[in-house]
């Protein structure tokens, strides 16, 4: 089956996507404290997203390094809630084997951050975040 997703529809999601989490309780005031600029930020998350979905190698940047900035103030449950933020995007924006895809690709990257920052092995998709125990 061929992929629906093209760099139009990684934009679109990117941006949903993000400004959902920028109003999120849990997720919001630590991206907004760490991103100074917006549309250039939103630029460079749909070239990464173009690089993992398309192979398009637009994304030159380094995101471990980026999150390792960051890490006192990231905990392990903030991935879990940023995938069901993904997950919710990716269906409402993406054919559903293509959200299927990136959801797939975004617990890879999670995991594999999670380990960097945490050395923590237990899959970022397993985690409930504190939000979402309370429903």
């Amino acid at each position: 089956m061929t992929s629906r997703i093209t760099d139009e529809s990684l934009r679109e999601l990117v941006h949903l996507f993000y400004g959902r989490l920028r109003q999120d309780p849990e997720l919001g005031p630590i991206f907004n404290d760490a991103v100074h600029d917006w549309p250039e930020h939103l630029e460079k998350l749909t070239e990464f997203w173009s690089s993992v979905a398309l192979g398009s190698r637009r994304y030159k940047g380094n995101p471990m390094m980026k999150h390792l900035m960051h890490q006192a103030r990231i905990e392990p449950a903030h991935f879990a809630r940023w995938l069901e933020l993904w997950k919710n995007a990716t269906e409402e924006v993406m054919a559903p084997e293509d959200a299927a895809l990136l959801q797939a690709k975004a617990v890879r990257i999670g995991e594999s951050l999670s380990l960097a920052l945490f050395d923590d092995l237990e899959p970022a998709s397993a985690r409930r975040s504190p939000a979402a125990t309370e429903e």
